[in-house]
């Protein structure tokens, strides 16, 4: 592989990879980069992401072979548009992680917390029972 300029050598483990995807979508929107990446949004990428998660689904369904690129495509997707919302000042990269990682270790509750679940029902249970009461936080908080 030659060198790129996002990417001066090849990854080689998934943290790599996955921070040349990240480094790839900036790159992009960098003065250097593509200008149609450049002139896109946080919500125009988020509005392609239904696409690439539909084709997504479809392969999972029917075709095996592309479930691996449609998944790529569905994560650059994201990361573009996180991208694009890091530029318009919207939010972090790490913020949108950070995030992400504490909300499935509280809504896990049964699986880090001290009530194990047993089942999945009591799994989704306990989920749904947290989701609800973060929702009326939120609604209390306004």
């Amino acid at each position: 592989m030659q060198p790129l300029p996002h990417l001066p050598q090849e990854p080689t483990n998934e943290a790599e990879w996955f921070q040349a995807l990240i480094d790839l979508a900036r790159y992009l929107r960098s003065p250097q980069g593509c200008p149609w990446d450049q002139k896109q949004t946080s919500l125009s990428f988020a509005g392609f992401l239904r696409e690439e998660a539909d084709e997504l689904v479809e392969s999972f369904q029917n075709d095996n072979d592309h479930i691996e690129e449609e998944l790529g495509d569905c994560l650059f997707t994201l990361l573009a548009s996180t991208a694009a919302a890091e530029s318009e000042g919207r939010f972090t990269m790490e913020g949108a992680l950070r995030r992400a990682h504490e909300k499935m270790i509280r809504r896990h509750e049964h699986v880090f917390g001290e009530n194990k679940a047993a089942t999945a029902q009591e799994a989704i249970d306990s989920w749904n029972r947290i989701k609800a009461e973060e929702k009326a936080r939120k609604a209390e908080q306004g």
